[in-house]
């Protein structure tokens, strides 16, 4: 069996009301037609299975290689828990204009509804417009009365808590957490494998056919997480040559890695997969004892597989990037 290596995957563009053209214009993505809202770059979602764009599995599905290389491609214990579904989601999101005022539920409630995973996610800012901010938590704690009562009197925006962005800003998004991001945000997402969004409120937006689109707010109050949380923005500090934490939960770790340098991480103690999402510059992904190398631009995603340990990222200029596994 050939040799396993650095595989990247087709774009797949989702086209919303709310998208714009900079996953083109500042990530170098051929968008179909005139916008995109998102690009998801690695998925496991049914219906939107990721097919390989590189190397010799070119075509191949992503659910097709779990099936084949099993804990060599995502580590033994993500094939023991997650068997042949890939476990993230990894998006580019454009956000042109508002998105809805929305939620998630958290793997228990997805599963007695939906039969489906959970949705905790992050988000990573690559730009932001002039002004640009994004919702997330309440400015208070609530009852679900009060929360009722402020949706009813068309009040949201004064219990909705509203956090200015720029560049470079991190948030942990844990499902429960009512959210939207702003107008003038391109960011990349890291999430749970799922698709499930509980809108509650759109902006009174209409839909392409002059509908108004559909909100869930009875579904929502299930899920929702009405506690104030006072610190809704990761600090950290970038560090050049070494990974800095963003975050970590049961679902994904995920580190920022800035260098100029060739830079050697170590997966020796890491039973999983790892992803990079280049977010500034470009770099090559050495991976072979013949020295092969997979080049990594800005707005381009690769998937690590499990097995491969000896690892060297040779900056092509100084080169950022996300690094995302499951601890």
């Amino acid at each position: 069996m050939n040799q396993l290596y650095p595989l990247k995957f087709k774009p797949q563009y989702k086209s919303y009301l709310w998208g714009g053209r900079r996953l083109e214009t500042a990530l170098g993505k051929k968008i179909p037609g005139d916008s995109a809202a998102e690009s998801w770059e690695i998925s496991g979602v049914q219906g939107n299975i990721s097919v390989v764009s590189n190397g010799f599995l070119k075509g191949n599905t992503i659910e097709e290689l779990i099936e084949v290389y099993m804990g060599d491609l995502v580590g033994e214990k993500n094939y023991e828990r997650f068997g042949i579904e890939f476990p993230l989601l990894i998006k580019f999101i454009d956000a042109n204009d508002h998105l809805s005022v929305q939620v998630h539920p958290d793997d228990e409630l997805s599963r007695m509804r939906h039969n489906a995973y959970g949705k905790t996610e992050m988000w990573y800012v690559l730009e932001a417009g002039s002004g640009a901010n994004l919702i997330s938590g309440f400015s208070k704690t609530l009852t679900r009365e009060e929360f009722l009562q402020a949706v009813s009197g068309n009040r949201l925006g004064e219990i909705l808590n509203s956090v200015n962005v720029q560049a470079g800003d991190v948030f942990f998004i844990p499902a429960g957490r009512i959210h939207a991001i702003g107008k003038g945000i391109l960011l990349a997402e890291i999430q749970q494998t799922s698709d499930i969004t509980y809108r509650i409120y759109d902006w009174d937006r209409k839909d392409a056919d002059g509908n108004p689109r559909q909100l869930h707010l009875d579904m929502a109050l299930d899920a929702i997480n009405f506690n104030y949380v006072k610190n809704v923005k990761t600090v950290y500090t970038p560090a050049v040559n070494e990974a800095v934490r963003l975050a970590q939960c049961p679902y994904f770790t995920t580190h920022r890695i800035d260098f100029d340098q060739p830079f050697t991480p170590d997966y020796d103690l890491i039973d999983s997969f790892v992803i990079y999402i280049c977010t500034e510059g470009a770099c090559s992904i050495e991976f072979s004892a013949e020295q092969e190398q997979v080049d990594l631009l800005r707005g381009e995603t690769v998937l690590l597989p499990a097995d491969l340990r000896d690892i060297k990222l040779i900056p092509k200029e100084k080169t950022s990037l996300l690094e995302v596994y499951i601890r």
